[in-house]
């Protein structure tokens, strides 16, 4: 019988862009495609590995003289609400949590537009059309969920979370919401809720993407209990964001591409039978 070795995953490098989130800084990615029978378990074993995905592709910082953003989770276990973060939950109570599948609408689409043209009119996400955003939330080859928060009396959407389903944990891949209420903190609610959601379902840990210190956009991720960070091939707790914050990364921490790809460990396959 004939046999076929399985397709290791192929890794790229984005060209140097304009870093979006520290001025005068450039940008660059390692990626890879997710794609196939083994889409899941290469997602959960490289978002343990500080990837994030996008759509069908996974990737990575890789910047070459910047090591300054820092894949972040929560350990469920080790996490405790502040008083500031209590009072977010007892503000958006009254909300209705619904879990759909990944389909975007038009009620969605509206939302997104009123907070990216409200929050980042400036970012790179300004200009995508509703097709854009539709391929956002729709091109998953993975477990994922949209959740969906909103005022029962109304019926209006307030939040939504595109969301995925890992093996030790939930991915939140993008958030936005009603930037008509800033009070409520609608962001951080929505993080507490899916810290809830992990623990009802035994889940670990809650991804949180990219925290970038010194970065206005990102300070709200070192706000809660129980933060990690990706750091030189391991997982690290976070006591003080302010020592991350003047850590002072060395261009030279960055490894070559060469070394990065080949300390990427993939998921085990099972050899074909015959």
């Amino acid at each position: 019988m004939r046999h076929t070795l399985p397709i290791a995953p192929q890794f790229y490098v984005t060209a140097p862009q304009p870093c979006p989130y520290l001025e005068g800084k450039m940008e660059r990615k390692l990626f890879t495609a997710l794609q196939g029978e083994g889409a899941n378990q290469l997602n959960d074993s490289l978002s343990q590995q500080g990837f994030r995905r996008s759509q069908n592709v996974l990737y990575r910082p890789s910047c070459t003289d910047c090591a300054a953003c820092l894949s972040a989770r929560i350990d469920v276990s080790a996490f405790q609400p502040s008083k500031s973060q209590k009072r977010a939950v007892r503000r958006n109570s009254y909300l209705r949590r619904r879990a759909n599948s990944p389909w975007a609408t038009d009620e969605q689409y509206d939302l997104f537009r009123t907070y990216l043209d409200t929050r980042h009119a400036d970012g790179g996400m300004a200009d995508m059309d509703v097709f854009e955003f539709a391929a956002m939330i729709e091109e998953t080859p993975i477990r994922s969920r949209v959740v969906e928060y909103s005022d029962p009396e109304s019926g209006n959407l307030i939040a939504v979370s595109l969301t995925d389903v890992l093996d030790d944990g939930l991915s939140m891949v993008y958030s936005f919401y009603s930037p008509e209420q800033p009070q409520n903190s609608l962001g951080t609610y929505m993080i507490l809720d899916h810290i809830d959601i992990a623990r009802e379902a035994g889940l670990p840990y809650i991804y949180l993407g990219y925290w970038v210190p010194g970065s206005p956009k990102m300070g709200y991720k070192s706000r809660f209990a129980g933060l990690e960070v990706y750091s030189q091939g391991e997982w690290k707790r976070v006591k003080d964001p302010c020592d991350i914050a003047h850590d002072g990364h060395h261009p030279l921490s960055t490894a070559p591409i060469a070394e990065q790809v080949a300390s990427i460990q993939l998921p085990d396959r099972h050899p074909t039978k015959g």
